[in-house]
């Protein structure tokens, strides 16, 4: 077998273009997640509809790419082929634009069919950039062998310099460039890379007067990243603040003086906001009421702190703080992002509250503390962290209880499965003697409360009552405890325990899922 690859500095730059053309195909498998992730989520469904799809797109780029490099096998050619793969990469977000803001109105006014057909549209534009750089690597190792008895040593360095490439393709648009610039200018930073990478291997390959006629590539890239990179990703009624992290796309949304975090696809809201109204009727308030299942009589003043995974804006924190008083309050965010959106614009500027970016079981398994109240607020199908789950993680929460601390957590669920919240439940009485569930009206949110003390329900009514003697006490905690008493449900004693080994939260959410879009059963799904 005879290549016509010369050897030295071209076969170098020949590597160099694999390590390039792997980091992109990565870059855009990130890009693509975030892409869709701002509109459609980042479920696991939506992962595996993007890794798969991009499978298959590499696949039949390989089997393309073997059989055009034995028709061509020229470096000109191969060149030529990557220029395409990177310029078409760059067009995937401005194509992508105008379908996924009408996919964005679909999910607010839940056009299912518009939503899926959209999803369904951005994929497809994937196809051929990916495709395109699928042909790379067989088309490098064609050109690369000059001694068919080099070829196991000649595939395996391609691969092992396509794999690296991928590596930092991996780490490098997700901590640095999404946050930093957003996706769009991320999609077109790796385009215009690689579009130029190629461009000077057709230079290399076959001169300057063949590499002008393609130099329209990197103009027009660059044209449209002027133009068009930094509009708004969603144009939301209301909206006053948008950004991508390296988490989440967020969302602030103003109507009627009442501010609203979401997060991703936007369906749930994750933090409300009023500069004088505290009580939003949703089931943040409902964490106020914990404490009062113990024994009455229950006072204010027992509770001498607070642990929230799961902090969000802060609607939580400035609830308890308006309740209980300047308790120390510690709040685990994994987002650093949205710590400072609830700085900015949901006035989370309590002095007793300690914000902590970090993720909410490590936080806690590292806190030397033990609460009052430890407040779950992570939960929201189909983003259910496993390890917040599990029989492992609840034994924690009980370990950095006080002797009257009373564990709460907020559960999705739909109209017709409460599938999540009994196993949840069910989980949490193997380590709790204790645990309630209350539906939380208008949203399709259960909270369950567990206690370290052996309790009745009826504690709740008991304390109420005496609250309600003192003029002192609130009235956000005395309508969110008569919210609580008039729906509790039943509290089953099902067999199933979530471990850090067996937790099948993607089952349960991607039931309830496939229920919305087969039956339109939802409206929301967490508050």
């Amino acid at each position: 077998m005879k290549s016509t690859l010369p050897a030295g500095s071209r076969k170098s730059y020949l590597y160099f273009a694999v390590f390039c053309s792997g980091m992109t195909s990565l870059a855009i498998e990130f890009g693509a997640s975030r892409l869709l992730g701002n509109t459609f989520g980042t479920s696991n469904l939506v992962w595996a509809s993007i890794i798969g799809l991009i499978l298959i797109y590499l696949t039949v780029g390989y089997f393309i790419g073997g059989r055009w490099a034995d028709r061509s096998p020229k470096l000109q050619t191969m060149y030529s082929v990557l220029a395409w793969g990177g310029f078409t990469a760059g067009l995937v977000p401005f194509v992508a634009g105008p379908v996924l803001r009408m996919a964005a109105n679909a999910f607010d006014q839940l056009q299912v069919g518009i939503l899926f057909g959209s999803f369904t549209a951005v994929l497809i534009l994937f196809i051929v950039p990916v495709t395109l750089l699928g042909t790379i690597s067989p088309f490098a190792i064609r050109l690369a062998i000059v001694d068919s008895r080099q070829a196991g040593r000649i595939s395996g360095q391609i691969y092992a310099i396509s794999t690296l490439g991928s590596f930092l393709g991996t780490f490098l648009p997700v901590l640095v460039l999404i946050p930093l610039v957003g996706t769009t200018l991320t999609f077109l930073a790796f385009s215009l890379f690689l579009t130029v990478v190629a461009l000077i291997g057709i230079q290399r390959a076959a001169g300057w007067r063949r590499t002008l006629l393609w130099i329209w590539m990197p103009i027009v890239l660059c044209g449209l990243g002027i133009l068009f990179g930094k509009g708004p990703i969603k144009k939301t009624a209301g909206e006053i603040y948008e950004r991508e992290s390296a988490y989440n796309y967020i969302q602030v949304i103003e109507i009627n003086g009442y501010r609203f975090l979401r997060l991703n696809e936007g369906q749930g809201i994750h933090s409300e906001w009023h500069p004088t109204d505290l009580n939003y009727g949703g089931p943040w308030q409902e964490f106020l009421v914990a404490p009062f299942f113990n024994a009455p009589p229950y006072q204010l003043g027992q509770v001498k702190n607070m642990a929230i995974i799961g902090l969000a804006a802060g609607t939580v924190a400035r609830q308890a703080t308006a309740v209980f008083g300047a308790i120390p309050i510690d709040g685990f965010e994994i987002d650093p992002a949205i710590i400072e959106v609830g700085r900015e614009y949901f006035g989370m500027n309590m002095p007793n509250l300690n914000s902590i970016p970090q993720d909410g079981r490590v936080g806690l398994e590292h806190s030397s503390k033990s609460y009052s109240i430890i407040a779950v607020d992570a939960y929201r199908p189909p983003y259910i962290p496993p390890h917040l789950t599990t029989q492992e993680f609840f034994q924690e929460t009980r370990h950095h209880l006080t002797a009257d601390g009373v564990l709460v957590v907020n559960v999705g669920r739909s109209p017709t499965d409460r599938t999540l919240v009994n196993q949840i439940a069910s989980t949490i009485q193997t380590v709790f003697p204790s645990v309630f569930i209350v539906d939380v009206p208008g949203s399709f949110n259960s909270m369950i409360y567990a206690t370290i003390q052996p309790t009745r329900f009826a504690n709740l009514q008991a304390n109420l009552d005496l609250l309600e003697e003192q003029a002192s006490s609130p009235k956000l905690l005395l309508d969110s405890m008569q919210v609580a008493i008039d729906n509790v449900q039943p509290t089953l004693h099902i067999s199933v325990v979530y471990t850090d080994d067996w937790s099948p939260i993607e089952w349960v959410t991607n039931k309830m899922i496939l229920s919305y879009v087969l039956f339109g059963d939802m409206t929301e799904i967490g508050h």
